[in-house]
């Protein structure tokens, strides 16, 4: 990534991450981050040369298992906008309609809307319902809405009064937030909280924006010691005006190492910096759904039940319960999230429509053990997706296939298979119909005997016999370091590097030999593949990259740029040892270079160190 004035924006960096580290109480050099070291490495208090932010790899990581297997949460928009219920009059009589965004949109006078968020008195809410709702309908976690664009706090923050506790007519006796964690927990649900960056309300964000920095950290702490977020999901960090946002990338850098050392096990999106491939743990496409898996980064699709995140008493165009509750089957089918909002009215109550509908979802993932294709569930790499509905993988060496458009009896659905596939056996969730199988053109033709189980989707699950892996005892690839991005001369450093995961971002480097910016490495030696199929190879660089297997260049991008996604495929043999180089090299700005690969039998994730070995 180009940068200008490179100097002053190293300068400012540092003084960001200096802030972040040492400016803020209980910043990441904490007795708790210390504790939390002994079981893997705290993030550091003032990054520099040799600074990696590559956590680890979120594709296999422990810290992420709950929310890959989940796949299916609650969105709560809720804040000072909701006493509005998307609806505003003017002093000249006419109406102004919006949600979540109507105090900007509709121009709304800041003292006039301070007088609106103190008659706020959300009394109805229920956290028990509500995270019962969640649990009725098949949603594993929650993320509720902590701090909007309005900069209005639902928690009693002691930064300032703009807040539930402060400025309501809200119950000075309860936290809402406290509240929804003790239901989420004593009900088995996972608990997240959303905040936003851009805030229209807090006056040193256009005044003093170190000042705001402060606040927001400070605000973070609260939530993240008094709440214990499982997930953190932030907003608002694009460029726009009114009020103009200055958030930067380098503001992203520091505040993700601040809050993995507050706690290393958080869950993080990637609107923390700029919503790109190597920010934070996952990709948030908004009221959007990828049409394939998505390369090189973990993804949650988040959308609304109608056309408004926040309530709006006249948005009646509710999405039918079987078109949600195929999205979430299809977001599962590409190894997707799907975190579906509500919005509650004035005050507190769930829209009795939306409930129905989370309901309805909920009672089809219930029915017949159905939820196999969502839970757990993850793109099915072995075979294609078809026309009639979607397959996913299961544990156990299962496919779950959610037939949309039923043959009728006695007719054949057609599955295509990527790889050998061989299929063991085959049943109707919740019927007792003998279903056939039989090898056909490019795949299978699957059979069942009877009607459908399932105007929604019928669930036809399929056992099959995985190809045997070769196992592989790696420890890496040969890794060399220049001080330059031409490969001139001696490196500075040569070691083995388990893996290619690396962010090293604006202030890191791969070693403090090696400076920040213009530098190149080297990665050499062998690549096994555990299965004898076509494997993909996915690169996020950022300056340029190339990679060859066995003397065949699989990938080329040495126009230097932002965070790319690259891919090759080369057929493999299980077992077998293939020669591998990457060459990478980093201009000036962000550094970052990450070696994944995925095949129909083997999920996408970093190569492992199994699979790599030195020269």
């Amino acid at each position: 990534m180009i940068r200008s004035a490179r100097t002053l924006h190293l300068v400012l960096a540092f003084v960001v991450a200096l802030v972040a580290a040492l400016s803020l109480a209980g910043g990441p050099a904490t007795a708790a981050s210390a504790a939390a070291s002994t079981t893997r490495a705290a993030a550091p208090a003032v990054a520099g040369p040799g600074t990696n932010y590559a956590y680890d790899d979120p594709f296999t990581s422990a810290r992420t298992q709950w929310w890959r297997d989940d796949r299916f949460g609650m969105f709560i928009h809720y804040g000072a906008y909701s006493q509005l219920q998307g609806s505003y009059t003017r002093p000249d009589g006419t109406v102004c309609r919006d949600a979540e965004w109507i105090e900007r949109n509709c121009a709304i006078p800041k003292p006039e809307y301070e007088n609106i968020a103190a008659r706020f008195n959300p009394a109805a809410f229920d956290a028990n319902a509500i995270v019962k709702l969640a649990k009725d309908s098949g949603q594993r976690y929650i993320v509720q809405t902590a701090k909007h664009h309005e900069g209005y706090a639902m928690w009693p923050t002691k930064v300032n009064t703009w807040n539930l506790r402060d400025h309501s007519s809200f119950s000075k006796s309860r936290d809402m937030l406290a509240e929804m964690k003790a239901a989420a927990d004593s009900q088995g649900i996972k608990f997240g909280l959303y905040y936003s960056i851009w805030d229209w309300h807090n006056p040193n964000f256009t005044a003093d924006f170190t000042q705001y920095k402060k606040d927001m950290y400070a605000q973070l702490k609260e939530l993240v010691d008094n709440y214990h977020p499982a997930v953190l999901w932030f907003d608002g960090e694009w460029a726009t005006d009114n009020p103009a946002n200055p958030w930067s990338s380098a503001d992203g850098e520091a505040l993700q190492t601040y809050l993995h050392g507050l706690d290393p096990n958080l869950v993080i999106n990637n609107r923390v910096d700029k919503r790109r491939i190597a920010d934070g743990d996952y990709g948030t496409p908004e009221q959007e759904i990828p049409s394939a898996p998505v390369g090189g980064q973990l993804w949650e699709s988040c959308m609304t039940l109608n056309d408004h995140w926040g309530y709006a008493s006249y948005d009646t165009n509710w999405k039918s319960a079987t078109t949600l509750t195929r999205n979430v089957i299809n977001i599962a089918s590409r190894s997707g999230n799907y975190l579906l909002n509500i919005g509650p009215d004035k005050t507190g109550a769930v829209p009795a429509a939306a409930a129905d509908r989370l309901r309805s979802m909920g009672s089809w993932l219930a029915g017949n053990g159905q939820g196999a294709a969502v839970h757990g569930a993850s793109a099915a790499r072995n075979v294609a997706t078809p026309s009639w509905g979607a397959v996913a993988a299961a544990p156990g060496n299962k496919l779950e296939a959610s037939v949309y458009s039923w043959p009728g009896a006695g007719k054949p659905l057609h599955l295509t298979a990527t790889a050998a596939l061989a299929i063991t056996g085959a049943r109707v969730l919740g019927s007792g119909q003998q279903v056939t199988w039989k090898a056909a053109g490019d795949g299978y033709d699957i059979t069942p005997s009877g009607s459908a189980t399932n105007a929604v989707a019928t669930v036809i699950e399929l056992t099959y016999a995985p190809p045997r892996p070769a196992t592989g005892n790696g420890t890496g690839l040969t890794a060399q370091y220049w001080d330059n991005a031409s490969f001139s001369g001696s490196p500075k450093v040569t070691r083995t590097d388990k893996t290619l995961n690396f962010v090293w971002r604006y202030l890191g480097s791969p070693d403090p030999a090696v400076p920040t910016d213009n530098f190149s490495a080297r990665w050499t030696g062998s690549i096994q593949p555990r299965y004898s199929q076509a494997y993909t190879f996915l690169t996020v660089s950022d300056d340029t990259v190339q990679v060859w297997i066995d003397g065949k260049q699989l990938i080329s991008n040495t126009t230097p740029h932002d965070a790319a996604v690259d891919t090759g495929t080369v057929a493999l043999q299980a077992g077998k040892k293939y020669s591998i180089r990457v060459d990478f090299t980093e201009r000036t700005g962000e550094a970052a270079m990450k070696l994944l690969w995925y095949a129909p039998d083997e999920a996408q994730r970093i190569v492992p160190a199994s699979a790599l070995y030195p020269f």
